[in-house]
């Protein structure tokens, strides 16, 4: 099988607190982007899994990712193949398109894709994929949904697909232990409306934007994060954001000719900028 795998953005993201285990409970609201990396899933007889990767140089800037064991695509199919007793072995290949060290989710939805290709092909599951990150049971949900806990409780929210978008990075990156350790430092932090961007997503989407969001701006300083979030602005965004833990920023358009002169603004400034559109479907399957 191959599958178009979607990245996400965080519309909005808050940090609650610390639970006994260590990990941070968050609430945010999650939503699927047209962003994608393409992943093969392939059965084999030998009992081992081959993963190979095919990493653009202009994605690689900030984090190089890596095509062994440590990737979190072989780990979702070494704990899909264990779980479910299978003495078959897999070959996986990854094409990214989803920038790395982002905020957006580029391996929690490749090792997602994995599993869900896996269980298309086999007729089986796996309990638990929270195990593999937090973001990888939201990917095998996909669409818009609000978040809680960390990431395993998954509440759907309205379809908000079909929104204009631009998503630009640059070459400075974040790592998610590096944006909490900094979250745990802030003072007075001001927590983002989390529960009005749900009731406005119910009751009067197009007003959404205005709740949009992230804890994580006043932890994590970069400089190319407030330079990008000005220049969508400035070019018409009604909000632009930091999604997850950083570095991606998206910036809400009503009109697709400004996204794209944004866009190009943002490429001609060596950032990594791409017009999207918020979408239904973590998973598209290629013929």
């Amino acid at each position: 099988m191959k599958v178009k795998a979607a990245a996400k953005i965080n519309l909005a993201l808050d940090v609650v607190g610390v639970l006994p285990n260590g990990y941070h409970a968050i609430k945010s609201v999650f939503q699927t982007v047209g962003i994608y990396d393409e992943v093969t899933v392939e059965l084999t007889d030998r009992g081992i899994i081959e993963l190979t990767c095919d990493q653009p140089a202009a994605l690689a800037k900030s984090d190089h990712i890596p095509c062994d064991e440590r990737n979190i695509a072989y780990k979702a199919a070494r704990l899909f193949l264990d779980e479910n007793r299978l003495s078959t072995g897999c070959r996986i290949h990854i094409k990214k398109g989803i920038p790395s060290q982002a905020g957006m989710g580029g391996g929690s939805t490749d090792a997602a894709a994995v599993l869900y290709c896996l269980g298309r092909l086999t007729g089986k599951s796996i309990s638990a994929p929270e195990r593999l990150g937090a973001d990888v049971p939201f990917f095998l949900t996909g669409s818009a949904a609000y978040i809680e806990g960390i990431g395993e409780r998954i509440t759907p929210l309205p379809d908000y697909s079909g929104r204009i978008l631009v998503i630009a990075k640059g070459a400075q990156g974040v790592s998610t232990a590096e944006a909490y350790r900094a979250i745990d430092e802030l003072s007075e932090p001001v927590h983002p409306d989390v529960s009005g961007l749900v009731r406005a997503m119910k009751m009067a989407p197009d007003e959404a934007y205005k709740y949009f969001g992230n804890l994580f701006e006043e932890a994590v300083e970069l400089s190319e994060v407030e330079d990008i979030k000005s220049s969508m602005l400035t070019g018409g965004a009604l909000a632009a954001v930091m999604t997850g833990s950083g570095s991606a920023v998206f910036g809400l358009f009503t009109d697709k000719a400004a996204a794209e002169k944004c866009s190009a603004a943002l490429m001609d400034r060596s950032y990594f900028a791409s017009v999207c559109e918020t979408v239904r479907d973590s998973f598209t399957e290629i013929r």
